[in-house]
């Protein structure tokens, strides 16, 4: 799965999450540019990427995640293994 690939998932789940169809997520989008986005949709929206893409992460990992794109460096990490 390329990068853009796992970035449209990603996107896909957050516009689920948020009830959003506009939403538009970058590299460098972190949770205060998303209206909702608070600590409870966070764990959702970890919750529904763990359930997509057949893994979970560890707590340590998700608290350290500065951006979405941090995110998806991450999630390609863990399916590139």
């Amino acid at each position: 799965m390329t990068r853009e690939e796992v970035m449209e998932k990603v996107t896909e789940i957050a516009r689920d999450i948020f009830d959003d169809d506009e939403l538009v997520l970058e590299d460098d989008t972190v949770a205060s540019d998303v209206d909702g986005w608070d600590s409870l949709t966070h764990l959702s929206l970890m919750n529904e990427i763990e359930e997509e893409f057949g893994f979970k992460f560890v707590m340590k990992e998700v608290q350290g995640l500065k951006d979405v794109g941090e995110l998806i460096e991450a999630i390609m990490e863990r399916i590139e293994d």
